[in-house]
């Protein structure tokens, strides 16, 4: 069925796109991938691009749903909302070096879009400047840039649109006709293109994005022509013959053998000047160095021989966070030169939600491939299939750790099912019951008896948290006001109080009042001290025979998390 076009630029257009550009990018991510030759034939970068994308449609999302909430009168976003919505998603999301790329032309094209003291930049026009300012911030924001990559391609769809007049419908449709033409012509720029046979893999995605942008404004998506998807004769064998595993992509690093050890990722808070010095100081530890953002919130990427130097260059610019590190090590085709097979699976891996670095290493230690949930940013489905991609096992166990990610988490099983890989979701509504679900697994039991013990040992434990409300709200123990203390039992609001510290006394005790042999207490980095010290002396002193285990959790959202087995 066609697709309804849009007239203008507005919030509905922003919403379609990015759903259309999910679309086309989960059509073609198989495609992209296969054709993932430079610098290292990694093959993920449509997978990437995909997840950027994900990213920016469930913000884009969240704003409608918010909007949609209110009054009748408010049921539709601004165009300025829902585009930077669009542009945060992407940039929190990004993922490789052409992710972080495609983050920052959508930020780009959302600066424009979202101008304020102007008339909005809703038609042709604005499309056309919002394109040009894509193409550009994103040159600027690579250190070194080469062509015949995804900047080649931005550029030409830009220069494209500046020639055209029209509705938006024309300005895209002249975009995406010179990117195909940039595209096509990406072999002729980059050598390693040519020796393979295809076409720049982040332009190609790039072309699915922007053919979604012609499908918003059109009603019907353009076809691609030969050329330009790169799938001529001979290009998919020489591909599998040398695209390796576990990696990531890149964009701009030098051709040939060699090159860093380790790719470094990770969201920065900073100001503008303290990321000026930290651009010098990465430039010259490694090379495919991508700094995106503003505004205080930056995504850093980077190749380098000394990873904790970069992180540390992190640090002394503000505050590093989804820290991500990747080894090209000896399960990386980059490193081995196709030496050595890819490593065979394990039978069984957990696969776990986690919401903050401390719990993060506490599952990692138990053997856990974790993804990292931060406050306010649940992962979205292609994270969670990435993750249980990247466990590499044969039965996987889903641990999502919060009710709201059921769905969510429910999906990602599914489509890891249509891979081929057998995976059982564990419905565990908290971390606590997470880590209680991984005390008693033992992958060398049966698989169905394993998650059979694993789902009675998150059954049994009763969770907690204790928080700090941000608004006046109904709860099932009364009205809060802002700034009070809440503690959830079983995700419902049982104590409303003035202090932490008595307030999560009070939720133990009533847990407690059950019966229990093991209390877990899981502290966020704003809980208040000695917190611990008191829950930990009032179980000892009223209740016989049951222990206390405390962990740290770091940045979790919650000030604390309680189990009780």
């Amino acid at each position: 069925m066609a697709q309804v076009p849009q007239t203008f630029f507005d919030a509905l257009a922003v919403r379609t796109w990015c759903g259309l550009a999910l679309t086309a990018l989960g059509r073609a991510r198989e495609e992209i991938d296969a054709i993932n030759v430079y610098p290292v034939a990694d093959g993920d970068t449509g997978t990437n691009l995909y997840l950027t994308v994900e990213s920016a449609a469930t913000a884009v999302e969240a704003v409608f749903a918010g909007y949609e909430a209110g009054p009748a009168a408010e049921r539709n976003p601004s165009l300025a909302d829902a585009a930077r919505a669009m542009a945060h998603g992407a940039l929190i999301g990004a993922r490789g070096n052409s992710g972080t790329i495609l983050a920052q032309l959508l930020r780009g094209m959302a600066q424009v879009l979202a101008t304020e003291g102007e008339a909005p930049h809703t038609d042709g026009d604005g499309l056309r400047l919002a394109l040009r300012h894509a193409a550009d911030s994103a040159r600027q924001a690579v250190a070194h840039p080469v062509e015949g990559t995804v900047l080649s391609v931005a550029s030409a769809a830009a220069d494209a649109a500046e020639g055209t007049e029209g509705d938006c419908g024309t300005v895209a449709r002249a975009a995406y006709r010179g990117a195909c033409a940039a595209l096509a012509a990406t072999p002729a720029q980059l050598a390693v293109l040519d020796r393979a046979g295809v076409v720049d893999a982040g332009g190609r995605g790039l072309v699915a994005v922007l053919s979604a942008l012609v499908e918003t404004f059109t009603g019907e998506a353009p076809a691609l022509s030969a050329a330009a998807a790169g799938t001529g004769s001979g290009a998919h064998a020489h591909v599998e013959a040398v695209r390796p595993t576990d990696a990531e992509d890149c964009a701009d690093a030098p051709d040939g053998a060699g090159g860093p050890a380790f790719e470094v990722i990770y969201l920065l808070e900073a100001e503008d000047q303290a990321v000026d010095r930290l651009r010098q100081r990465l430039d010259t530890l490694g090379d495919s160095l991508v700094v995106v953002g503003g505004d205080g919130l930056w995504n850093v990427h980077v190749h380098v021989d000394d990873a904790g130097a970069a992180v540390e260059a992190g640090v002394e610019a503000g505050r590093p966070y989804r820290i991500r590190i990747t080894h090209f090590g000896a399960d990386d085709a980059h490193a081995r030169g196709g030496e050595r097979p890819a490593r065979e699976r394990v039978q069984r891996a957990v696969v776990a939600v986690v919401p903050g670095e401390g719990l993060a290493g506490l599952y990692t230690e138990a053997g856990a491939t974790t993804v990292l949930a931060r406050p306010g940013e649940p992962p979205a489905s292609g994270e969670l299939v990435e993750a249980v991609r990247r466990a590499h096992a044969r039965e996987v166990v889903l641990l999502p750790n919060d009710a709201d990610l059921r769905h969510t988490a429910a999906a990602a099983a599914e489509q890891a099912r249509t891979e081929g890989i057998r995976v059982a979701l564990i419905p565990t509504r908290s971390a606590v019951q997470g880590i209680a679900a991984l005390a008693v697994h033992e992958p060398d039991r049966r698989f169905d008896e394993d998650v059979v013990s694993m789902t009675s040992a998150a059954g049994a434990t009763r969770y907690a948290e204790v928080e700090v409300a941000e608004r006046q709200s109904w709860t099932m123990a009364g009205i809060c006001q802002a700034g009070d203390v809440l503690g959830l039992i079983d995700g419902d609001v049982a104590v409303i109080g003035a202090d932490v510290t008595v307030t999560a006394a009070t939720v133990l005790d009533r847990m407690l009042s059950a019966g229990g042999e093991l209390v877990t207490l899981v502290l966020g980095d704003e809980a208040p001290a000695g917190i611990a010290e008191h829950l930990e002396a009032r179980v000892r002193e009223a209740y016989l025979a049951v222990d206390t285990v405390v962990y740290r959790g770091g940045r979790q959202g919650a000030l604390l998390l309680i189990g009780v087995e």
